[in-house]
């Protein structure tokens, strides 16, 4: 027939684990060839030090519920195991493979340069690799200055629905391994949430109807925290649901209720400005992908060990450092998987200052913790927290004020050290100042690792002696540029650069950020 298209188009799932509101699916569709929905598990992208088995087991959840969807479009998803130019290529020569679509990631160093080598097969091969957007990043980005407007605009879109069905290849799918053929160790995370669209579905409705209303008030604490706040971040990490459905369905919640004075107003438009954060801080890691791996002040590289203190690193990472607002934190990320933001940026702030332990000793370990670990969000927000960015405020949390304001009752940090019961409640916070302390510390919980005020005036120091140095301020100024917000007084993202100039020169709303 004249004008009819050739060949088979591979739709290459990768964290976009939904049918609706999917741009790479609606571009597969659109050059009218037969597709083949793929998933390729990689092996060497399991064996990362980020990654976990809590996290393959949200996965295999998210898949599932893919592959039910894509059933009732009557393509089957295809699931394959082995490096991602094998399999392709194993593909193209069984199918007749012309075209790959996919959408545009902002991940790890490991993936960044396996979009590489797909790239070059792709050219080798003759395939046409069409990527596109499914957030508000923006690739090969010349300036920030529009971006707000540019995300928005994408954002606030129609959003791009499901087709009616598809046409579709067949091809076999390998048998799916559990976590150990990958090399995962035990992950056992018993608090964790469950994945797939069902349940992000689910998650978005109970917040913007029920949960939310809080959001704004309660988003930092430690107990009311985990219910007010949307806890829709696993499923924007693996793509279960859309950056734009979430925006579109809390501007569509706004509109039902301006003019009611319940909360929900503030609570909602705090919301929207963290979906924007989300954006951005993907945006910094998609302009510089070394922030997984260097400092973003050159200047703040030998200012930690490169090795870190072993005992003071498992301490921490146990929940064991006998600070007992730490401590809890990190139990119930250890349980749950989740954790609020606030919470999030004291661990890494007591890590890096108080202990002294370098990120990037301490980033992998939360990475494999977190259960909605974004690399674009993460990354930067380790510098943000230990203070390498060299753009912020030296923000160095201390942890017994930090649990006494989020935790006044002592209702969190008793739920998860529950070996604290005999401590009366003005000394939970410092049990070592009980007349008690000698028959509780360095028995049924551990003696405080550090002196709290001491760690922090030395840390404060050596962070100022570098901050002094010779070409520190010019070097931040140029980063300030390429990454800080363009944001007016008032929180809102802006563009011009009138406006601009009247804010501050840092970009020191971090503290804010809270899914």
């Amino acid at each position: 027939m004249a004008g009819a298209v050739s060949g088979t188009t591979i739709l290459w799932f990768k964290r976009d684990l939904r049918v609706d509101d999917h741009p790479a699916l609606a571009t597969a569709v659109a050059l009218g060839r037969p597709i083949l929905p793929l998933y390729i598990l990689e092996p060497g992208l399991w064996a990362q030090p980020d990654a976990s088995g809590r996290h393959f087991a949200l996965l295999s959840e998210a898949l599932d519920a893919l592959e039910d969807a894509l059933a009732r479009l009557g393509a089957p998803l295809v699931r394959r195991v082995g490096a991602a130019t094998e399999v392709l290529e194993d593909l193209r020569r069984a199918h007749d493979v012309t075209c790959l679509t996919s959408h545009e990631e902002t991940g790890n160093g490991w993936s960044y340069a396996r979009d590489r080598a797909v790239a070059d097969w792709a050219r080798a091969q003759g395939v046409t690799w069409k990527q596109v957007p499914q957030s508000g990043v923006v690739r090969r980005l010349a300036s920030r200055d529009g971006w707000a407007a540019r995300r928005d605009r994408f954002v606030f879109a129609e959003p791009v629905p499901a087709p009616g069905g598809l046409r579709s290849l067949q091809a076999e799918s390998d048998p799916w391994p559990g976590p150990a053929r990958l090399g995962l160790r035990p992950d056992p995370c018993p608090g964790r949430q469950s994945g797939g669209r069902a349940a992000a579905l689910g998650t978005l409705d109970s917040f913007l109807t029920e949960r939310g209303r809080d959001y704004r008030r309660a988003m930092s604490s430690p107990l009311d925290g985990a219910t007010a706040c949307s806890r829709l971040s696993p499923h924007l990490a693996l793509g279960a649901l859309s950056v734009r459905e979430a925006a579109r369905a809390a501007a569509a919640r706004q509109r039902a209720v301006r003019g009611t004075r319940e909360g929900w107003a503030g609570s909602l438009k705090s919301f929207q400005s963290r979906l924007a954060w989300r954006d951005h801080f993907m945006q910094k890691l998609e302009d510089e992908p070394a922030l997984e791996h260097r400092c973003l002040h050159p200047a703040y590289e030998e200012l930690r060990p490169r090795v870190p203190d072993a005992a003071r690193l498992a301490a921490w990472e146990r929940g064991e450092t006998g600070l007992p607002f730490v401590d809890a934190c990190m139990r119930m990320l250890t349980h749950t998987g989740w954790m609020n933001f606030r919470m999030r940026s004291m661990l890494v702030a007591v890590a890096s200052y108080h202990l002294w332990l370098d990120w990037r000793a301490t980033g992998p370990i939360l990475a494999r913790l977190f259960t909605d670990y974004e690399p674009g969000i993460h990354w930067p927000q380790m510098q943000m927290q230990s203070g390498t960015t060299g753009m912020n405020t030296i923000r160095i949390y201390n942890p017994v004020k930090q649990g006494r304001d989020q935790d006044p009752t002592g209702a969190f940090t008793r739920a998860w050290l529950p070996e604290l019961e005999p401590v009366p409640d003005q000394y939970l916070q410092e049990p070592w100042r009980w007349e008690g302390a000698s028959a509780l510390l360095g028995r049924a919980y551990p003696e405080p690792i550090v002196d709290v005020p001491a760690a922090a005036r030395a840390a404060r120091e050596a962070v100022w002696v570098v901050r002094r140095g010779e070409g520190f301020r010019d070097t931040a100024r140029g980063l300030v540029h390429k990454h800080a917000s363009r944001k007016d007084g008032t929180g809102r993202f802006v563009d011009d650069r009138a406006t601009r100039r009247r804010r501050k020169a840092a970009d020191d709303r971090q503290g804010s950020f809270g899914f």
